[in-house]
């Protein structure tokens, strides 16, 4: 028997008919949405074998820890292959999904207003669809590039309108692989629990494959008081009238800076190693269905060259953050200046710079230093991390051209799925999918940015539905032998007894 779509929570997204509270612009942009699908016939019914948990629960097919932007892509592009038996897990509120509203602290998104967003080919999808729904055209012709709001209002509108089904408050605490199956520990409203799904996806974002990163010579002990990360939940309020050092000059550490002095700092030094910015975002020259299909059919060495030369150049932050913290005349940039050394101070923090090892002082550091690669931090995989294989395991590049850093990303299969260091020693592993930016040197930028994010979804989709049919392929030819719709019944031709 099929399985039926997975509802763990009554609380789920709509029911695909038209929302009474929606304005009259998008009640109609629904109902084209609709009308799309029902012409493409998507999505189709489940076609899986309906299987049970160690529990006596239904299995899950796939399980999607994250219902982000990627989340949201992955169980789009799964049901639209006839994956129903599916469930988007999330630790934010409904509607609160993501950084946009917490720790993305810029004014607009950095990409174009053009790109379709997670529209899986479908016009009425596109956030421009969405946006002049609302707004009409000339609306978005003004328009300059997305606020943060705008992009989580249309995020959380696709997943309503596609009625994919959401599971919210709820945080993963812990994978444990099985036999054919992976236990998810939650923490949830309901208090602990556990579900088993066949695969995982983790769409859990850009912190998703080892966490923030710091640099060792800053302390632990200035957390929480005197220091944040650029990428954690901040209370700006208290920053004002504080002096405040930002380490990095990447976008996030431009927007945080900027978004302190708006709240009243004192002042804000930023400190960064180079002597000159990056100058050139080539991730938007390789923004192209090129690389988004090609670059996983490269060879190890041939992504690895290109890997080190887009981590050696680096990306600029944008001129809008740039501006926008250069308004303050109490912002000062110092270039050529590394942090060599942050430590706990009488009323704040001691800042040692090289290249000379002057001393500074500050009252609260913000680290805008970016995200780690590195499986051991990340709670849902530490358990078996020592299993998983990387970079480092699988390739060895000439001298010239190593970087630690980057030996640590995951080796992914085709589907973004884990592979085994040693073959045998946990199988289960290659039942977790990382669709979140520890994909990068495997696959490219399909599960870091708007760009690429529907043509890693469907390349993510059509791997799983693949390893699934494998699985069920039993059950599926019993389905195919036990079909007996006659065609002849209405002619002279027809024979009861022969065909089956």
């Amino acid at each position: 028997m099929n399985a039926p779509p997975v509802d763990l929570d009554p609380t789920r997204s709509g029911d695909g008919q038209d929302d009474p509270g929606l304005a009259g612009g998008l009640a109609r942009l629904q109902r084209e949405v609709a009308r799309d699908l029902e012409r493409l016939m998507l999505p189709p019914a489940n076609w899986t074998a309906g299987r049970m948990g160690p529990d006596g629960a239904p299995l899950i097919d796939v399980a999607i820890v994250g219902a982000g932007m990627c989340g949201i892509a992955a169980a789009a592009a799964l049901a639209f292959k006839g994956l129903r038996n599916v469930v988007l897990l999330d630790q934010a509120r409904s509607g609160r999904e993501g950084p946009w509203l917490t720790t993305a602290r810029m004014e607009t998104l950095r990409s174009p207003k053009q790109l379709p967003g997670v529209a899986m080919g479908l016009g009425p999808l596109t956030f421009r669809a969405w946006y002049e729904a609302q707004h009409g055209a000339a609306g978005f012709a003004a328009l300059y590039k997305i606020s943060n709001a705008d992009w989580l209002d249309y995020l959380t509108w696709v997943r309503r309108v596609l009625d994919l089904p959401l599971v919210s408050d709820t945080l993963v605490r812990r994978l444990v692989p099985g036999p054919a199956h992976l236990r998810l520990d939650l923490d949830g409203p309901e208090g602990e629990r556990s579900i088993f799904a066949r695969r995982v996806v983790l769409a859990n974002g850009r912190g998703g494959s080892g966490g923030l990163f710091v640099p060792e010579g800053v302390a632990a002990d200035l957390w929480p008081d005197r220091a944040a990360h650029a990428n954690e939940p901040i209370d700006l309020a208290p920053l004002a009238g504080r002096r405040i050092a930002v380490l990095g000059a990447g976008p996030a550490a431009w927007d945080n800076a900027a978004a302190a002095l708006e709240h009243g700092a004192a002042k804000v030094d930023m400190y960064a190693r180079r002597g000159v910015l990056p100058q050139v975002n080539k991730g938007r020259g390789s923004a192209n269905p090129g690389f988004f299909e090609g670059y996983p059919a490269l060879d190890a060495a041939e992504k690895w060259s290109l890997l080190v030369y887009l981590h050696d150049v680096q990306s600029p932050p944008p001129h809008e953050s740039v501006h926008r913290a250069l308004r303050h005349a109490n912002f000062r940039i110092h270039l050529a200046t590394p942090v060599l050394r942050a430590v706990r101070a009488v009323g704040g923090v001691e800042l040692t710079l090289g290249p000379e090892g002057r001393q500074a002082e500050a009252d609260f550091l913000i680290c805008g230093t970016g995200f780690a690669i590195d499986l051991a931090r990340e709670p849902l995989l530490a358990g078996f991390c020592a299993q998983i294989a990387t970079w480092a395991d699988r390739y060895d590049p000439p001298p010239t051209l190593r970087r630690p850093a980057l030996s640590r990303f995951p080796w992914l299969g085709e589907g973004f799925e884990l592979s085994e260091r040693e073959p045998g020693g946990c199988p289960a592993i290659g039942r977790v999918h990382l669709f979140n930016h520890g994909a990068w040197a495997s696959l490219g930028a399909l599960a870091s940015d708007i760009p690429g994010v529907t043509v890693g979804a469907e390349r993510l989709a059509t791997r799983i539905a693949q390893h699934v049919f494998r699985e069920d392929f039993g059950d599926a030819r019993e389905r195919l032998e036990a079909f007996a719709e006659p065609e002849l019944e209405s002619t002279p031709f027809f024979d009861r007894g022969s065909f089956r």
